[in-house]
């Protein structure tokens, strides 16, 4: 009998992370789990009685962390899937530089080095579509598109993807995805993203402020995200080696106002205040190219944004999470819309 294949997820009790380590289990993946626990640790709970399932607490930016954390009675992991760190304008903003830089930057260059030590195949990195420059005249972001950090996030965001790109022809093959703005449930929600609050607002508040109003931004379902990534970890070695790939669809590249009238739909009393105002650091206004990954993963999304407002209010008209303004369901206490 074929052994299962062993992948390690930084920061698994996370968002991205838990939603991920679900998926590999179901299909037949050896998962181990490294996390800090700075959010908690429920959304694993479900997953401690499988024997597939290791977790493991610890600070990734600790020099020996993921080393510590190897099973000698499992065999080496093929990959590891890096997304601890700080995630978001807000949250890296409220933490400040120094901070941010050590858990979006540092970590990522101390995973990096550990998994070559280690021998492991390849290191996966979830980046974002906001290290672009902002749009001009309707151009589309695609991979080549000039990076242009409008935010302490995408900085940290940048620098790791340099480093990575920087250090490809080690052993272990890096692979990045740019993925576009998340929304949908996950065994830890999250309600500080952008289609996520606006339901939650809608539906709480029964009303809507809206900043930067005009701007575009490119979205993406969880389970979209999670299934690339796993397409990611199934192609060939060298097909993946110091690629980037856009993560999102098309049909995701929609204005806050289009965003606004799914909720409308199923919340038709919501009140819509619009406010013009900005925050130094978070100017996206981007339409995201997703032909690579289409083209080359053979990647599509089954998910719109529909889906996700449908979801989300699911969610929490029957109560099924119980205190959704707890502040572990967001990354920081003030999202900017």
């Amino acid at each position: 009998m074929t052994e299962k294949q062993h992948v390690l997820i930084t920061g698994g009790a996370g968002y991205i992370g838990s939603y991920l380590a679900g998926k590999l289990l179901l299909q037949g993946y050896k998962v181990t789990v490294v996390d800090d626990l700075l959010y908690g640790g429920e959304s694993l709970l479900a997953y401690l009685p499988n024997k597939d399932f290791r977790f493991v607490k610890a600070d990734v930016w600790e020099s020996r962390a993921l080393k510590s954390a190897i099973n000698k009675q499992w065999a080496k992991p093929v990959a590891v899937v890096h997304l601890a760190g700080i995630a978001g304008f807000p949250a890296c903003q409220s933490v400040g530089r120094q901070v941010a830089w050590r858990y979006n930057v540092e970590a990522t260059q101390h995973g990096y080095e550990q998994s070559a030590d280690l021998g492991i195949d390849r290191f996966i990195y979830v980046s974002s579509y906001s290290n672009y420059i902002l749009s001009t005249e309707g151009e589309i972001a695609t991979e080549e598109t000039p990076l242009n950090p409008q935010s302490l996030y995408a900085e940290t965001e940048i620098a790791a993807e340099r480093y990575l790109l920087a250090n490809k022809d080690q052993s272990i093959a890096p692979l990045i995805f740019r993925t576009a703005n998340l929304y949908g449930l996950s065994t830890r929600p999250r309600f500080d993203l952008i289609v996520n609050q606006f339901v939650y607002d809608a539906y709480f508040k029964h009303a809507l402020m809206i900043y930067q109003r005009g701007y575009l931004r490119s979205f993406i379902h969880i389970d979209d995200l999670v299934h690339g990534i796993i397409l990611g970890l199934q192609a060939p070695l060298e097909r993946i080696r110091g690629e980037i790939y856009n993560i999102g669809s098309e049909k995701g590249n929609l204005s806050k106002d289009e965003v606004i009238t799914f909720i409308l739909k199923r919340l038709p009393e919501t009140v819509v205040n619009y406010k013009d105002l900005t925050f130094g650091g978070d100017m996206r206004d981007i339409r995201v190219s997703f032909a690579k990954i289409k083209k080359e993963m053979s990647f599509t999304t089954k998910y719109t944004v529909d889906d996700g407002v449908k979801e989300i209010l699911h969610a929490l008209r029957f109560q099924i999470i119980s205190s959704p303004s707890d502040v572990r369901y967001r990354n920081a206490h003030f999202i900017v819309q």
